[in-house]
């Protein structure tokens, strides 16, 4: 639900805010709320060297680039369509599983791929159809999908070892520090949005970032990559019914037939291959 109306905000404020700016003020606000809880809960955080090289390319990754990528996509795109481009991300997690993590790479995995990515094709047609949307937005919530994916990739093993409120903290701040060249922006957007506009920043800095992502790595700690994705497969349609009633707009119709034919692709590249026992009928 978080992360649904994370898109509809940042939507929203696409006039009052740039995306380096947003990305700058959502960051800096998570990273206070969740330092506070995490040195209250947990204590000071001790990760490895190797760790902090995940960290900080989490950070950058996830927090810095998915951020400003999607802030800017969503400048040219609506808030469903936008939801529906980042859901391609668990069959590019499917692949990069298969080439660093020595997973089999099965033909449910390049049969889901190319769905995925038909359907892709078919939002991005849709898109340049339509007045008020590009392909330049759809690239930019690709670049977004393949940010995540490859953090979700880095992030499984850090949460199996550190407090998920650590991995979340200290990749935000990180992320933070990475958008701190948009500072000037913040200052000066802030001064001349109105307030309503500055309480959006402060929600999506508490909730789809402190709480949503939290809860995500906590997710992830107890349970696969694989079954944890499937839940986000909610949050297209969910964004979809926030954007009609918030923002009195909607996907163009073609982008519908591309989303779900690139949800069914997710779904087929999950599919796991039967084994030779899973094949024979047991005896009678």
């Amino acid at each position: 639900m978080f992360w649904a109306s994370a898109f509809v905000a940042i939507r929203h404020l696409g006039e009052d805010f740039s995306p380096g700016a947003l990305s700058l003020g959502r960051t800096l606000v998570g990273a206070l709320c969740l330092g506070v809880v995490a040195l209250a809960s947990q204590g000071l955080p001790r990760p490895t060297g190797r760790q902090w090289v995940s960290l900080v390319t989490i950070g950058v990754l996830w927090f810095g680039v998915y951020n400003i990528a999607l802030n800017a996509g969503e400048r040219r795109v609506d808030a469903g369509t936008a939801a529906m481009l980042i859901q391609v991300s668990p069959v590019l997690v499917a692949v990069l599983a298969a080439v660093f993590l020595n997973e089999r790479f099965t033909v449910y995995i390049g049969l889901g791929l190319a769905l995925a990515f038909t359907g892709v094709g078919l939002i991005s047609m849709s898109s340049s159809e339509s007045s008020d949307h590009d392909v330049i937005g759809v690239l930019l919530c690709l670049v977004s999908a393949v940010v995540y994916s490859i953090s979700l990739i880095l992030q499984k093993p850090l949460v199996a070892r550190l407090p998920a409120i650590h991995v979340t903290w200290l990749a935000c701040t990180i992320g933070a520090i990475a958008c701190l060249p948009f500072v000037g922006q913040l200052v000066e957007q802030t001064r001349d949005a109105p307030t309503s506009s500055v309480l959006w920043v402060v929600y999506l800095g508490v909730f789809p970032t402190a709480i949503a992502f939290t809860t995500y790595a906590y997710a992830l700690q107890h349970m696969s990559a694989s079954s944890l994705a499937i839940t986000t497969y909610l949050v297209p349609p969910i964004t979809i019914v926030m954007g009609l009633v918030f923002l009195d707009e909607a996907p163009p119709a073609m982008a519908y037939v591309g989303g779900v034919l690139a949800l069914v692709g997710v779904a087929v590249a999950r599919r796991k291959p039967k084994t030779v026992a899973q094949e024979v009928s047991p005896p009678a």
